[in-house]
Parts: C-alpha cells; sequence; structure tokens
C-alpha cells in the first residue's frame, strides 16, 4: 500500500482539502484522465459490525472527484462546487483499503461530471458516485 502512495500529491490534497488529512486519505495518483485515492480500513471510519462508514466511501469519491473536476475546468474558471451526487453502494469494506478511482464524463464550460468507482483492496466494485461540479468563475471587476 504504501508504494502506491504518490506523497507529493497526498500534501497537495491534504493542503486544498484538510478533511481529507482528517481522515488520512492518501492520493496515489492524479492526473486530469483519473484521479486515484485511498483510504485505509479502520475502527475509526467503521458502522457497527466493522463495516466502512457510508459516509466515509462517499467523502472518498466527492474528494477525487472535486479534485478530477478541478483540473478539468474550462479557462476562465476559478474553481468548482459538487451540485448533485448519486452513489450506488455495492459491496461492503471490511478490511484493507478503499481506492477511488474519478474520471471526467463531461468537462463543459457550466458542468463538470465525473464518475467516481470505489473498490476494495481485491480490487472488487464497491460502489460507483457520479456527481456534477458546477464550474465558478471569478467575478470581474
Amino acid at each position: 500500500m504504501a508504494n502506491d502512495v504518490d506523497t507529493g500529491a497526498t500534501d497537495g490534497m491534504h493542503q486544498v482539502m484538510p478533511f481529507t488529512q482528517t481522515l488520512d486519505m492518501k492520493a496515489i495518483g492524479v492526473q486530469p484522465g483519473e484521479v486515484r485515492a485511498r483510504l485505509a480500513w479502520s475502527e475509526s471510519v467503521c458502522t457497527s459490525g466493522g463495516v466502512m462508514h457510508g459516509g466515509a466511501i462517499m467523502a472518498l469519491a466527492d474528494s477525487t472527484g472535486a479534485l478530477c473536476a478541478f483540473l478539468n475546468l474550462p479557462e476562465g474558471a476559478s474553481g468548482t462546487s459538487t451540485i448533485e451526487s448519486k452513489t450506488n453502494f455495492l459491496r461492503a469494506v471490511r478490511a484493507g483499503h478503499a481506492d477511488a478511482i474519478s474520471r471526467p464524463l463531461h468537462t463543459g464550460k457550466t458542468v463538470v461530471v465525473i464518475e467516481t468507482d470505489v473498490v476494495d483492496a481485491d480490487g472488487r466494485l464497491c460502489a460507483r458516485v457520479t456527481q456534477s461540479q458546477a464550474v465558478l468563475r471569478a467575478d470581474k471587476p
């Protein structure tokens, strides 16, 4: 697991999204076409029965999705904000870690749509998230 971690990208992710540091998320790869990050299984991110909490999985997916959307902003945009997110949970994460893999589906002038697959340590699909990100523009004087 540690060999996969991109420490520079992880530090950058923690700097721009401090909540990712709170959950100890680790960046695996950060490119406009694909953003990958990992959340280790621990009791602190679980619900009953040792199952990783859906909110923790959604936080992982939202974070990688937001970063992917930011990397695909059109010229003149200043940022992005999640305006809609839909999650299908398909399998529980009970050990190891969860990896989120985010890829752009649509990169428009006003909305960027990202699809994120969350897989367990064995590569099995645990959740699929589709989110829409509003393209933000700085006010012009």
